[in-house]
């Protein structure tokens, strides 16, 4: 029940939030204000319904340490797309011209808006709770599939970009969240890896529009390498950077013993014998 709960409680902020970004029209600095009140405004809420269903403070938005852990996942989210695209580059796939500064300023703000609330739906409440009765690995697994699903509904959509999404994002951000046990890094993460997507190298970001980042990326060629009309997410090469950085993070969760195991059911005889 308290799943249902923090389910409801978060989406409603996010889905709030959503309209009031989607209703600036890209404006830099009502995108921009909106989007990171949006933010703000979701782990308030997150932290209000997890103390009020489970009587608890919820540590892994606790502010000790957010900053840094916030920063380290930015900056990793860049440089591992900055990897991706400049690979892509290299073999002839992606080009680039001037963008927009206006276009940039408005996209941190509504990416603001969407790693911080789909990081709290997606890891904050359904990863960390399926994980208490399934374990780490099934639940990430489980959540990653999810979340890769969920991708189907943007624009340009294919199954296959939802199923790159799911490995690439789903699995590392949740190896992430497992290995640190605190939100601000996925949230540091996702926040990059669509900030140099998006306001940096101005590719498509899951196949949504918007408007040019600084500057006005152009990908051509095999979908396979480039992602094509989705853009560079269902490029073989971001799943395969997903999958170097979830096997690092879940490395980094078993060595610090965050591992959770699967919950096994009581049999009758050991629950007769109680």
């Amino acid at each position: 029940m308290r799943l249902v709960k923090q389910l409801v409680v978060v989406g409603v902020v996010a889905f709030l939030g959503s309209l009031a970004v989607g209703a600036a029209g890209w404006n830099p600095a009502g995108t921009l204000i909106l989007g990171l009140a949006t933010a703000v405004a979701a782990l308030f809420a997150y932290g209000w319904i997890v103390r009020r269903t489970e009587r608890r403070a919820p540590a892994e938005i606790a502010l000790p340490g957010a900053a840094s852990a916030l920063g380290r996942g930015t900056l990793l989210g860049i440089g591992l797309f900055a990897a991706v695209i400049a690979n892509i580059a290299l073999l002839g796939g992606y080009s680039a011209g001037a963008g927009s500064a206006g276009g940039a300023i408005a996209l941190i703000g509504f990416m603001a808006a969407a790693a911080t609330t789909e990081e709290l739906i997606f890891r904050g409440v359904l990863f960390r709770i399926v994980e208490e009765r399934l374990g780490t690995w099934l639940a990430l697994g489980l959540t990653g599939l999810l979340f890769g699903l969920s991708h189907l509904l943007n624009p340009h959509a294919s199954l296959w970009g939802a199923i790159a999404i799911a490995i690439e994002a789903g699995g590392m951000l949740a190896a992430a969240y497992a290995a640190t046990r605190t939100l601000w890094l996925p949230i540091g993460l996702h926040f990059g890896w669509n900030l140099a997507e998006g306001a940096i190298f101005g590719t498509e970001v899951s196949g949504s529009d918007s408007p040019d980042g600084l500057l006005h990326g152009t990908t051509s060629g095999s979908t396979a390498l480039t992602g094509g009309e989705f853009g560079p997410e269902a490029s073989v090469y971001s799943v395969l950077a997903g999958l170097l950085v979830t096997a690092a993070f879940m490395w980094l969760a078993r060595r610090r013993g965050h591992i959770v195991p699967r919950r096994r059911r009581a049999t009758p005889a050991a629950t007769l014998a109680r």
